[in-house]
């Protein structure tokens, strides 16, 4: 549903005429009062009242404030539905007996739908049974001078993106994704704080970018009058940090991608990242697993995530490993090593219609796996043990030539999780920059840079160490089921 659909087509004049109202407001008194004596939540008045019968009085006085979501006039008494921030409604009725014939006029004439108000008054049931406050007394909080879209029509996707805090305002659903998102941050916390590691921050503004392969936004510092770049990963920072003697970290921020932006995929995305001396990725895959399935039972109380769609992500037990190059194999149908030549996997990737054009055996052999292995990964499976020559971080297998001891976890059929036994010698890892390098001269965009202040710190010594990165919007996703827009509270839009 379009914009010019969810508006009126008389809005300039509701717009003048409610500025006509918050004039008169500011004479009375304000229309944006600074504070309000509430002495109580709208939830707190329903948990204390949970089970009162119809057409009861209380006796109890109380003050509250919520958004006008339903609006009736009538001659002697007026109703009105208002809605707190979490959603919880309680209705508000101004009577000629109990608020006054001015209160009862000056509510008819100035009050609005959409509009905040406060009122005080009995806690009581109507005839019909609905809790309800019998105002003595009301308030304008905050006057709207937009009126809200009309409540009985669906709102459409691109609507909700674009006017989110609309969304935040007429649908339950929205608001619950925020707070499981809430929820599941403090969840991943907890678990790190069980485990000992520490939460530090590091800049989003860096001169080198690095920690993935990924296209940068790029910017200038008046100040330093130097190029900077929107950090693509904070891996790099994070490895400085146990560099230094801080051998569990972990980070929660935000990255920078100068790429496309799909139902998986945002410009700007929030990413969890950690580090842990003397792991290896073995280790690593282990806690990704329990971040996860902590996640979902703190929030949910199960494993059995319930997701939008009506299906269940079944996120319990143990997750399987499985190996790239054996996995390819298996579904392929034909042996696929570090050593095969990479003229027949372009013969196999041009077979199947992979369209590929690179000169990294590597990133055949990833897209292969993709085509041949992945539709068919049915609950969360860590892949294992990548090419060596596209994973330029990553330590060399301790016994498997030709792969690196990575691991990509995929949930619901995309990537969720990576996880490394870090390289941390500093000759090989120049050596890994130095062919990036090549790549980068050769036209490759998502080339890494080579960081000379990161391999000072790593020839410093960084002892072994498993690290491990999780995008928190794809993990939104696998405990709703919904696209990364409505997992991000204001995505960026056009």
């Amino acid at each position: 549903m379009s914009e010019q659909e969810i508006e009126v087509d008389d809005l300039p004049e509701q717009i003048a005429v409610r500025m006509q109202k918050r004039e008169r407001l500011n004479e009375i008194s304000s229309a944006y009062p600074v504070s309000l004596p509430i002495t109580h939540t709208i939830e707190a008045v329903r948990a204390h009242y949970p089970n009162l019968e119809a057409d009861i009085a209380t006796g109890d006085e109380v003050a509250v404030a919520g958004r006008i979501m339903f609006l009736r006039n009538t001659g002697k008494l007026c109703f009105a539905t208002l809605q707190a921030g979490t959603g919880e409604r309680i209705q508000a009725m101004i009577s000629l007996d109990k608020a006054g014939e001015e209160a009862l006029e000056s509510w008819k004439e100035l009050v609005d739908l959409g509009d905040h108000i406060f009122v005080r008054g009995e806690v009581i049931t109507s005839k019909r049974g609905e809790l309800s406050i019998l105002a003595v007394e009301w308030q304008m909080a905050a006057k709207t001078i937009r009126p809200m879209p009309n409540l009985h029509n669906e709102l459409g996707e691109e609507f909700r993106v674009r006017h989110r805090y609309i969304d935040l305002i007429v649908r339950d659903r929205a608001r619950e994704v925020v707070k499981i998102r809430s929820e599941v941050m403090q969840s991943l916390r907890n678990t790190f704080a069980n485990r000992a590691f520490m939460e530090v921050e590091t800049p989003m503004l860096q001169v080198v970018h690095g920690g993935a392969s990924a296209r940068p936004f790029k910017t200038h510092s008046n100040a330093f009058d130097t190029e900077l770049f929107l950090r693509i990963a904070p891996e790099l920072f994070l490895k400085r940090a146990v560099v230094g003697g801080l051998e569990r970290v972990f980070e929660i921020n935000r990255n920078f991608r100068n790429e496309g932006a799909d139902r998986t995929h945002s410009p700007e995305f929030a990413m969890l990242e950690a580090y842990e001396a003397y792991g290896d990725y073995n280790t690593v895959a282990d806690l990704t697993q329990e971040l996860i399935q902590n996640a979902a039972m703190d929030v949910f109380g199960t494993h059995q995530v319930a997701l939008d769609d009506g299906t269940e992500n079944d996120l319990g037990g143990n997750w399987p490993r499985i190996s790239m190059f054996h996995s390819l194999s298996e579904a392929a149908g034909v042996q696929i090593t570090p050593e095969t030549d990479i003229a027949e996997l372009k013969k196999l990737a041009k077979s199947v219609e992979i369209d590929i054009e690179h000169p990294l055996h590597g990133k055949y052999v990833e897209e292969l796996w993709e085509h041949f292995v992945k539709p068919g990964l049915d609950r969360p499976t860590f892949v294992t043990d990548f090419p060596v020559d596209t994973s330029p971080l990553t330590r060399d297998h301790r016994s498997i030539s030709g792969v690196v001891e990575k691991w990509d976890l995929y949930i619901r059929g995309y990537e969720q999780a990576t996880g490394y036994s870090e390289l941390v010698d500093p000759v090989i890892q120049r050596e890994r920059f130095m062919a990036q390098m090549e790549l980068a001269k050769a036209g490759d965009p998502e080339a890494m840079k080579l960081d000379e202040e990161f391999l000072k710190a790593l020839e410093f010594g960084m002892p072994p160490s498993g690290g491990m990165g999780m995008g928190i919007d794809r993990l939104l996703m696998s405990l709703t089921g919904l696209g990364i827009r409505e997992t991000i509270l204001f995505p960026l839009v056009k």
